[in-house]
């Protein structure tokens, strides 16, 4: 069974910061593909960054330069650093894994989602 557990959400002050960590687990063959997703109440779940199996990696525009995506390969982990966080950043993020099972094919799964507020 794979699972992800996702950890790091809280409420903080603009300007303020949090890392986020998504950790997968389970009887997997290999992670192809690892990316975060967040969703503000009734608006769609819109990508915010994602960061491939060898290293690259891929931002919303409203997040370029604040946002950081990166991966512990070894622990099977997934990071996203958030600086100077806004209100507009406040939403439910979720971990999103492409993961590829012992009969070799991929298939998608998603993390429990964490809450980011960010406050005026």
């Amino acid at each position: 069974q794979v699972q992800l557990v996702e950890s790091g959400g809280g409420s903080v002050q603009a300007g303020g910061s949090l890392r986020l960590s998504c950790a997968v687990s389970g009887s997997i063959f290999a992670i192809n593909d690892m990316g975060w997703y967040r969703q503000d109440s009734g608006n769609q779940r819109e990508l915010v960054a994602r960061i491939t199996s060898i290293g690259s990696t891929n931002y919303a525009d409203s997040v370029k330069g604040r946002f950081t995506i990166s991966k512990d390969t070894a622990k099977n982990t997934v990071y996203l650093q958030m600086n100077s966080l806004k209100p507009e950043d406040s939403a439910v993020y979720y971990c999103k894994s492409i993961v590829e099972l012992g009969n070799r094919r991929t298939y998608q799964y998603w993390g429990q989602g964490t809450q980011v507020t960010v406050s005026s």
